[in-house]
């Protein structure tokens, strides 16, 4: 058995906010049921010991939502102390949290710093930026405020954090002095990640939409940046950079949507079940329940559906472009149309504006490595 990698929603899609474009409050809109509550101990350690035990060298619980913290700090402790009673095989483990922040207080960094978390905070840029789409759930004000606050606090008591920065049309369109204002910030932890449009919907009708053209242009500025900051030494890790620098230097990049197949996950929610992508967390994709089934049966079922192999279809046009060995044709979720088949990557384009315009600095970076 290789390493394991299971994502657990121990909140469901419940959060104290409510992003507009949130894609988990889409996705448990069109299931049978939308909201688990929250995840129980005994879910929590049939997760944990069903799956530690067939890991082999490491294994990564990440926790997310919803809001994960909402769960409270007690169940994390539990998560823990779990981890150490079936690890039977001393692997390494790695916990992550992906949070917005607004519930994270002194007690949350200690724990977290200890047992040495890798946190993931989402901020959408500048404040004005961030505040356009990310409401408070309560009375629907800012939220900016707080996850600063939080990124401060995690300075103060040394815990591993980066940014994760949602692509909508705002971001996009504003991306240069959110570069600098990073910069300005010390947030040298960077991820960015492209908006989704709802499932099944028209593309682009909402006024967070990311279309190809802005997402083109907004990978083009970004990395201009990035790549003067480069040549003096001074750059943020930015993980989308360094994936495709590491693809042309001959390296499996660990992003799953530059891998260009989809990886094997356990997608958990708060009752147990299993899916095989956080973003297909829906009731035809279900695999089983960690508080029923083995991971031999939830491997079967993933392996009868095909869920990884369907991740291979690309049409021809697609394997054909010269820059498919960096592409790799994206993301599965951007070219699935679910029920209609499998097209070409809606961001098609903007990876094509992209490499055509910055592939040899990406290359000079590459010979330089």
């Amino acid at each position: 058995m290789p390493p394991v990698s299971c994502l657990m929603k121990p909140s469901s899609g419940m959060c104290n906010m409510r992003c507009d474009y949130c894609f988990y409050c889409d996705e448990t809109e069109k299931r049978e049921q939308a909201s688990y509550g929250f995840m129980s101990e005994e879910t929590l350690r049939n997760i944990i010991r069903r799956t530690l035990p067939r890991a082999e060298g490491a294994a990564s619980y990440a926790f997310q939502g919803g809001e994960p913290t909402l769960r409270g700090l007690d169940f994390f402790r539990t998560a823990i102390r779990l981890e150490k009673q079936y690890n039977r095989n001393g692997v390494r483990i790695q916990n992550a949290l992906q949070t917005n922040g607004t519930l994270i207080d002194e007690e949350w960094c200690r724990f977290l710093s200890e047992n040495r978390f890798l946190v993931g905070v989402s901020i959408d840029g500048t404040q004005p930026v961030h505040d356009r789409f990310r409401h408070m759930r309560a009375d629907g004000g800012p939220s900016w405020e707080n996850a600063a606050r939080a990124t401060e606090l995690m300075d103060r008591y040394g815990v591993d954090y980066n940014i994760l920065t949602v692509v909508h049309a705002e971001t996009a369109k504003h991306i240069g002095e959110i570069y600098r204002f990073y910069r300005e910030r010390g947030w040298r932890w960077q991820q960015y990640i492209a908006c989704l449009d709802p499932l099944g919907e028209e593309k682009g009708k909402d006024p967070w939409s990311l279309t190809p053209e802005l997402y083109g242009e907004f990978l083009i500025v970004l990395f201009g940046m990035w790549y003067d900051d480069a040549k003096q030494g001074k750059q943020p890790y930015i993980r989308q950079f360094e994936n495709w620098l590491g693809i042309l230097l001959g390296y499996m990049p660990e992003a799953c949507d530059q891998v260009g197949r989809c990886s094997v996950q356990y997608v958990c929610e708060a009752d147990g079940s299993v899916y095989p992508c956080d973003f297909y967390m829906l009731d035809g994709y279900r695999l089983g329940n960690f508080n029923e089934d083995r991971m031999e049966d939830i491997d079967r079922r993933r392996e009868e559906t095909g869920f990884i192999r369907d991740s291979l279809i690309l049409d021809e046009a697609c394997r054909a472009c010269p820059y498919h060995p960096l592409c790799r044709g994206g993301c599965r979720r951007n070219r699935d149309l679910f029920g209609e088949g499998f097209g070409r990557n809606y961001f098609c384009e903007s990876y094509r504006m992209f490499f055509g315009e910055c592939l040899p600095q990406l290359e000079s970076l590459a010979r330089n490595r």
